[in-house]
């Protein structure tokens, strides 16, 4: 017959049991944490620490808040969570954790198929906006019955930013070809600041050498349905006639379709735009917050 096992025979094979059946239970990351940070971990770091800083920029420097600015937020924050995660535990833990549980492998599939999408259609519309850019860049024929409307773009410190500034000194090329246009300049409080933006593109302009009785300011406005929405009864009050006059909206080159489509939206009936170009520095990350800004204007029935 057999003898029977040791006591201190079963506690160990009991111990090792346990410690097996543990382990491939919770198939948890491991403890110790990895050593430095791979290339998608600086990557990631990087994207995330741009796309979180830009977000802040834009609620802090210009006081906006909408959906691109969340969207920008919540990728950065993913991108800086998912940089943490590969620094701390290491590429090899993470996917030893994803592949312990179908349906852990099954999301991170999903996940990976989604941003995938996600950035597929980042870069066609980055494509489209190239094109329409290109279509907007020719010099438009101004009507001769029309008044000038000049969107707002940021005016930190009470300046014109520089993409600001692209569309004042476009609206200042058309104030010479229509020498009897009004031009409005329309923008409302600027976060923390003492001014509007009204009020720093009417300075510009004057500044610039416009007359100032050819300038209308219109400063209660924050998104550019507003701009269009609260400048019409300013301009109605200047004479403004929508079936008679045209609008000329001036603004940048990959925000003028948009800025067209929400003119509609609002009533106006004959409508031109005169796109200004946009500085290099700033080109592609505006392309980014207007692919958010056209997600938003659809789900905010804009246009």
């Amino acid at each position: 017959m057999p003898k029977p096992a040791q006591p201190h025979m079963q506690a160990v094979r009991t111990s090792s049991f346990t410690s097996s059946l543990t382990s491939s239970s919770t198939s948890g990351f491991t403890s110790s944490p990895a050593h430095g940070c791979s290339a998608w971990c600086w990557l990631l770091l990087a994207a995330g620490s741009v796309l979180a800083a830009h977000a802040l920029h834009l609620v802090l420097g210009y006081g906006t808040l909408h959906f691109g600015v969340v969207v920008l937020a919540l990728c950065g924050a993913a991108c800086l969570a998912a940089a943490g995660l590969l620094w701390r535990y290491g590429g090899a833990a993470c996917r030893q954790w994803a592949r312990a549980a179908v349906w852990r492998w099954r999301l991170c599939c999903a996940l990976a198929v989604a941003l995938g999408a996600w950035l597929c259609s980042v870069a066609l519309f980055f494509v489209f906006i190239s094109r329409a850019q290109a279509d907007a860049s020719y010099a438009v024929a101004p009507p001769k019955h029309a008044v000038i409307v000049v969107l707002g773009s940021g005016a930190p410190y009470c300046q014109p930013s520089a993409t600001l500034q692209a569309r004042l000194d476009r609206a200042l090329e058309l104030a010479q070809r229509l020498p009897h246009a009004r031009v409005l300049a329309t923008g409302g409080k600027i976060a923390w600041q003492p001014c509007t933006e009204g009020q720093v593109m009417g300075n510009y302009l004057r500044a610039h050498g416009l007359q100032a009785g050819r300038i209308v300011q219109e400063e209660r406005s924050t998104s550019t349905q507003e701009n269009l929405r609260f400048s019409l009864p300013v301009l109605q009050a200047h004479g403004f006639n929508q079936q008679a006059h045209t609008l000329l909206l001036v603004t940048s080159d990959f925000h003028a379709l948009r800025a067209r489509l929400i003119a509609r939206r609002e009533g106006y009936s004959h409508i031109q735009s005169a796109s200004a170009p946009t500085p290099l520095p700033q080109r592609y990350a505006a392309w980014l917050r207007e692919y958010f800004a056209f997600i938003s204007g659809w789900l905010l029935k804009e246009y």
